[in-house]
């Protein structure tokens, strides 16, 4: 009983983490586009990062890719790590745009 427990919960656990490894795979292959990145930032995260993204509530974002690696930035996002930010469902194209935002602050 507590290997068949063991076995669906690692279950769960696995394919959730491919599901998620495919979408950031989709994300890294796209080529976004920073002024897009810029609108969408505007649109969704400057009452937490400021509208020039040097913090507000939330964290300076200037220079977060050298801090953090792509992978780690969509993960980020994508599951709102550090409350109170939210996670974002967006498609694999505006997340690349607002990836490219993200490089064009360093």
């Amino acid at each position: 009983m507590i290997f068949a427990i063991f076995f669906v919960c690692f279950s769960i656990f696995f394919l959730n983490h491919l599901e998620i490894n495919k979408y950031i795979i989709k994300i890294l292959k796209l080529n976004g586009s920073t002024e897009e990145g810029d609108a969408l930032f505007k649109l969704n995260c400057i009452g937490y990062h400021g509208i020039t993204a040097r913090g507000l509530v939330g964290l300076d974002l200037h220079s977060i890719t050298q801090r953090l690696n792509d992978k780690e930035i969509i993960k980020q996002v994508t599951g709102g790590l550090t409350p109170p930010m939210p996670n974002f469902e967006i498609n694999p194209l505006y997340r690349s745009n607002l990836l490219k935002y993200l490089h064009s602050l360093e």
